[in-house]
């Protein structure tokens, strides 16, 4: 079979405008999606938790740089059995996600975001561009990739390397992230690649953590310190150092 030629007409009226309309629909995405979140409250006694789990790791990191006597102290107020800030039992963390209606409209928000643009423009883009070729890998690949790359074409006979408009659309929703992260930054709401495999995996909606593991592996690390002053007869070295100049 001869190689396919592809008018030059298809690079200005299907290719490009592809590119424009997808990068341009995540930008709108990205600033809807900061109009419509919500702002989550944190909890007063989540955030004490999370700040004293702070302030263990920086004592079991610097321990050496303060005397024995004030890493027992500090210690004693973290891990003593009676009244250590890590000993003292605390309710259970449950929330459920489908009567919880802060989470739940969350979720909505997300799908109107994210899965809804995409199934319009996606098949929007199918209708107005249906049945063109819009480019070619600079690869050869094996036939198993004709369902992704020439979507919406049915040829038997034409090469696997060659694109259709609606498989070109799927491949800038997922390949423009790079540019919305350089213009937008890391977490922004235009990556719909990543707001798709978050909803996948269930870590789009933030559940509160128990914090009764990460107590129990504080209070188990500093047990098991062995205090070692690394100031020891720093004052003999400083006035040496002092007469020395």
């Amino acid at each position: 079979m001869r190689d396919l030629v592809v008018d030059s007409q298809i690079r200005c009226w299907v290719f490009l405008p592809i590119v424009v309309i997808t990068f341009l629909v995540g930008i709108v995405r990205h600033y809807v999606s900061i109009l419509l979140v919500s702002e989550k409250k944190i909890k007063l006694q989540v955030l004490q938790d999370s700040q004293v789990i702070l302030r263990c790791r920086f004592l079991r990191e610097n321990s050496r740089f303060i005397p024995k006597s004030s890493f027992l102290m500090r210690r004693h107020f973290f891990n003593n059995e009676e009244v250590g800030y890590l000993t003292q039992k605390r309710p259970p963390v449950t929330q459920d996600v489908m009567t919880d209606q802060a989470i739940m409209t969350d979720m909505l928000k997300e799908n109107i975001t994210n899965v809804l643009p995409m199934i319009i423009i996606g098949g929007w883009i199918h209708w107005m561009f249906s049945g063109f070729i819009t480019t070619r890998v600079p690869f050869p690949l094996t036939l198993p990739f004709k369902p992704m790359l020439q979507r919406g074409i049915e040829l038997i006979n034409l090469d696997a390397s060659w694109v259709s408009s609606a498989s070109w659309y799927f491949l800038n929703v997922f390949g423009l992230r790079s540019i919305y992260g350089l213009l937008l930054g890391e977490d922004n709401g235009a990556d719909q690649a990543k707001k798709m495999q978050d909803q996948m995996s269930g870590t789009a909606v933030i559940m509160p953590q128990d914090p009764k593991v990460a107590f129990k592996e504080e209070w188990e690390a500093l047990e098991i310190i062995d205090h070692q002053w690394c100031l020891h007869g720093i004052e003999n070295e400083i006035a040496f150092q002092i007469s020395a100049c």
